[in-house]
């Protein structure tokens, strides 16, 4: 091993409201701020995803190539139906152009994800009544 993984790094308008999204949904707390950077991980001491303001963002066009995805996270969930409810009201909007299994959304900026049903091989997704909220989380940590 050469190294390891820290942050899978998204490029975005606006990396406060973007990190926002992906707190609620993944249920990661935001562990880093700043006006062009944030961070969202279990702990300050852990990767996760950042967000990185880019001015001249401009989205993916599902599922044209001629702006192709450039990336797309698979989220397990154990109910897609009831899961696209939620993201839908967290900001996110039902994309069209995969078959009649496909539950691919985008999130407010347009970047693709797929909610896919969780494997038996996984603990089932647990909610809890005390989600985080990034907009709630100090800035702390480094990057």
């Amino acid at each position: 091993m050469i190294g390891r993984a820290h942050h899978v790094v998204i490029d975005c308008p606006d990396p406060a409201v973007l990190a926002g999204f992906y707190s609620k949904l993944l249920g990661l707390a935001v562990t880093y701020r700043s006006r062009d950077w944030v961070v969202i991980a279990e702990d300050d001491t852990t990767s996760g995803f950042a967000f990185q303001l880019a001015p001249d963002y401009q989205p993916p066009v599902w599922p044209q190539a001629d702006r192709p995805q450039q990336y797309h996270l698979d989220v397990m969930v154990d109910d897609v139906d009831a899961a696209g409810l939620e993201v839908v009201k967290l900001g996110a909007r039902a994309l069209s152009g995969g078959d009649a299994r496909s539950h691919v959304y985008a999130d407010p900026v347009g970047h693709p994800f797929c909610l896919i049903t969780r494997p038996a091989w996984a603990p089932p997704i647990h909610r809890t009544g005390d989600e985080r909220d990034a907009s709630a989380a100090p800035a702390v940590g480094t990057y």
